[in-house]
């Protein structure tokens, strides 16, 4: 082998490690904000469920209080209750 073909091999692998170091700290950094995204993504949708869940009660006791209600009864009547099917 000649100097010329060694030197160029030499250059190859020098540029080619920098590149590959380069291209580990983005994909860490960028890996990084992945799992914060996420992370945040959790928060956010454990008080979604949670301001679910109070709203849902807060529908069913204004519902219980409406229907109740002597003046709500007069115009609207009640709901009929559902059946359960039996099975024979």
């Amino acid at each position: 082998m000649d100097m010329d073909t060694l030197i160029k091999a030499d250059i190859f692998f020098f540029i080619s490690s920098v590149a590959t170091v380069i291209l580990t700290v983005l994909l860490a950094v960028a890996l990084f904000y992945f799992i914060r995204a996420g992370q945040n993504l959790y928060a956010i949708s454990e008080k979604l469920q949670t301001h679910f869940k109070e709203s849902e009660e807060f529908i069913f006791d204004l519902k219980e209080k409406l229907e109740s209600n002597l003046l709500f009864r007069m115009f609207f009547s009640p709901a009929p209750r559902k059946k359960s099917k039996k099975t024979k």
